[in-house]
């Protein structure tokens, strides 16, 4: 990459795929001196979990002890803004929350979620449905992420950017079950706790995220990119997740493993 890199001089630069401090500091080596700007794409679960007041801005601090993914995160993020105090290194941060596009199920079981619907089958949701999630179409995504670009005023600053639609966790399960053409489903609730437990593996990311409720002030951004509006309710979304998945019945995948610990947590919640 440096050899190909070399010589070579850049507007701006998009950093998706830095996940480790590591990796963050690869991307600061190959960049500064050679961009204009360096966008460091951060995550809104690195926002302090439980959060202490709603909504959520980016002044709210950054803790989350309970997933190694966030922390991470945001030992990118100091070490990203250390360089823009001690060089100038033109780093923005940008904290998206769930963004999604039609080939990302949001329910935690995904495809196996949508395959218990239609069987008329029980299907897990995690707390007692009432705690408020965000998801953001990529396309709405888009349109904040490409306004901050060539932003010098950017620089050395985070934005959030989400929909400003919030939806209680059964409604969303509700809008794929209608998307995937069942009228009732029948939902049973499990606490994320008890839910870590039985599955190490969907701990931390309900624990450190989809369990708390997250509302998001996106003022910020609209300063800065005054006509950004997200304007894709997620009925429109879900809908489109199905028809994507309905055309492609190769990533119609039903995990067995999911399947048993549904069952097993349905039986634990009738005794």
């Amino acid at each position: 990459m440096r050899e190909v890199l070399q010589g070579r001089e850049f507007d701006a630069v998009a950093d998706f795929i830095s996940f480790t401090p590591d990796q963050a500091l690869a991307g600061l080596e190959m960049f500064r001196g050679r961009t204009g700007q360096y966008v460091f794409i951060s995550s809104a679960s690195a926002y302090q979990k439980p959060p202490t007041t709603l909504p959520i801005r980016e002044s709210t601090p950054l803790k989350n002890p309970f997933w190694q993914y966030s922390r991470d995160k945001i030992a990118c993020e100091e070490l990203l803004f250390e360089a823009y105090r001690e060089e100038d290194f033109p780093v923005t941060v940008v904290r998206p929350s769930h963004t999604y596009d039609r080939t990302k199920i949001a329910m935690v079981g995904g495809w196996t979620d949508i395959h218990r619907l239609r069987a008329g089958m029980p299907v897990l949701v995690h707390g007692d449905g009432t705690s408020l999630w965000t998801l953001t179409h990529s396309r709405d995504f888009a349109k904040a992420f490409v306004g901050l670009l060539g932003r010098p005023q950017a620089a050395g600053e985070s934005y959030t950017i989400t929909s400003d639609e919030f939806l209680p966790w059964d409604q969303v399960y509700r809008l794929f079950a209608r998307a995937a053409g069942v009228a009732e489903p029948e939902l049973f609730h499990v606490s994320s706790e008890t839910i870590a437990a039985h599955s190490p593996e969907l701990g931390p990311n309900l624990l450190g995220d989809r369990s708390h409720s997250v509302v998001f002030d996106n003022s910020k951004i609209k300063a800065l990119v005054p006509d950004y509006r997200a304007t894709i309710p997620f009925a429109d979304g879900a809908r489109e997740i199905i028809e994507w998945h309905d055309t492609h019945p190769e990533l119609q995948v039903v995990k067995e493993e999911f399947m048993e610990l549904s069952d097993r947590l349905y039986d634990w919640s009738r005794r």
